[in-house]
């Protein structure tokens, strides 16, 4: 008999190793498909859930914006633009939300303070046994149950964990702050992309019509037999590059337009133009030193302040992580109304009143733990903290010097626009008296394409530069514009 236990339990033990590692070698399925790819060379084939989810019916997904007025958007302004970013862009909703959920975490923890308060209501069934002299019988019992709790005394516990809600509640609105800004700073930077793109593409407009001008000239130089073949050649020539770089501008404003709408919040296949904006008709310089504009950031960086509040609560972390080592009074209540079954009028109030003290002597070490834990993170935030501000220095520094940077590149691109232009228009009358090659006409109209192309970057370069320096001082209005003190050149060189 024992022998054929024995080999029972050996089958057993067998059928359960197979069948664990049958388990283990084939994970289990996920709506019909596999649960993993079958071979690491091998595609995943997608369930039906996830690819109605890939065809925009994913209920988790909020609707596309969408556009109600067409025309509006075929001539926003730049303050327009950003109020539609600020009202579509699922990031500001991001952190309103997460900002909204913070602060309702601080209110459900400030009820800590608070007496507890709950209550029941019970209905019991019961049957007593029969015993000597008294027959077995069946009772019910009903009746509402009242108990009030409140903790009086616990060494900080409950302050350390509201301090840590309300502090992580002013990160998450920071946070929002900062996301608000660099929307706006998103915008700013995509619709001067879109603009400088459309402003090189006119440029180049321009461009190609000097070189057919210059084309039409070699041909009838040709013509008339004042130049050979190959002047014409080499000016069709330069009239298929500046097509092909005309081409290559019309591409990279369509890609930029398709940029510019996303920023906004709406599809990149959305038709989106901007009323004309000045690039920088008059170059203005900042009126603050780097140091004054990095103690300005220091002020008002949401980034920064955001960093402040979560070492705050981690510090507050501390000091609820500490009180769980300290005794802790309550006080407690108990009121209940109990009625009987078949048993008319007969009703039993009951009550009672606690004070307890709660010592803790062992918790397994979680105690010690959980305060180094808290201990460790309070270091990490202030090490977050210190890190942020650095960083934050770093970007108004070098946003600073590259708008300095910009400023002297507006003055001299436009130094160089001037004179190529008088280079090009002296070399298309040499060549149109006979004195001139079209070598020198071709060159000059090279130069003169490249010094409008450097003339319209430098001039977008200089607000995008001016855009990114606001906000890493944190002075970026709502509407794009630059809450600092500006000084208007009017001399073309900085005073």
């Amino acid at each position: 008999m024992s022998r054929v236990v024995t080999q029972a339990r050996g089958i057993v033990v067998c059928l359960t190793t197979v069948l664990s590692i049958a388990c283990a070698a084939r994970p289990p399925h996920i709506d019909g498909a596999p649960g993993s790819p079958p071979q690491p060379s091998m595609l995943w084939p997608t369930t039906p859930e996830v690819r109605a989810a890939a065809s925009g019916n994913d209920a988790m997904l909020a609707p596309m914006p969408r556009v109600r007025d067409s025309t509006s958007l075929r001539s926003m302004t730049l303050a327009g633009a950003i109020d539609v970013a600020l009202r579509n862009n699922p990031v500001t909703r991001l952190s309103w939300a997460q900002a909204r959920a913070s602060a309702d975490v601080y209110g459900a923890t400030r009820g800590q303070f608070l007496p507890q308060l709950t209550g029941s209501v019970d209905v019991t069934r019961s049957r007593a046994l029969a015993q000597p002299g008294r027959p077995a019988f069946e009772r019910t019992q009903f009746g509402p149950t009242a108990t009030l709790t409140f903790m009086a005394l616990d060494f900080g516990g409950r302050s350390g964990a509201i301090e840590a809600a309300k502090q992580t509640a002013i990160a998450a609105d920071l946070a929002h702050n900062a996301a608000v800004e660099g929307t706006i700073l998103q915008v700013e930077s995509a619709l001067f992309t879109y603009l400088a793109a459309r402003a090189l593409r006119d440029a180049q407009r321009i461009s190609l019509d000097e070189a057919k001008a210059a084309l039409a000239a070699a041909e009838q130089r040709h013509k008339v037999g004042l130049a050979t073949i190959a002047d014409e050649l080499q000016a069709r020539t330069a009239l298929s590059q500046a097509e092909l770089a005309l081409e290559t501008l019309d591409g990279e404003l369509s890609i930029s337009r398709g940029g510019l709408a996303v920023s906004i919040g709406y599809p990149a296949n959305t038709t989106v133009d901007i009323a004309e904006v000045p690039a920088s008709d008059s170059v203005q310089f900042v009126a603050e030193s780097v140091d004054s504009l990095i103690a300005r950031a220091v002020r008002s960086r949401p980034e920064l302040a955001q960093a402040r509040a979560q070492a705050a609560a981690a510090a507050a972390d501390v000091r609820a992580a500490r009180s769980a080592s300290y005794p802790s009074l309550v006080l407690g209540s108990t009121g209940g109304l109990t009625g009987f079954q078949n048993t008319t009028g007969l009703t039993q109030r009951a009550y009672s009143l606690n004070v307890g003290v709660r010592v803790p002597l062992f918790s397994g070490f979680s105690n010690a733990y959980d305060i180094a834990t808290a201990s460790e993170q309070r270091d990490a935030a202030l090490a977050r903290l210190q890190n942020t501000r650095q960083q934050i220095v770093l970007e108004v520094f070098t946003s600073y010097y590259a708008l300095q940077t910009a400023t002297r590149r507006v003055i001299t691109s436009a130094d160089l626009l001037a004179s190529a232009s008088q280079s090009e228009t002296v070399a298309r009358a040499r060549y149109r008296e006979g004195v001139g090659s079209i070598v020198d006409l071709l060159i000059a109209q090279s130069a003169l394409a490249t010094a409008r192309a450097q003339d319209v970057q430098a001039r977008w370069q200089w607000r995008t530069s001016l855009a990114q320096l606001a906000h890493d001082t944190g002075a970026l209005g709502l509407r794009g514009e630059p809450l600092m003190p500006l000084i208007t050149d009017t001399t073309g060189v900085r005073p």
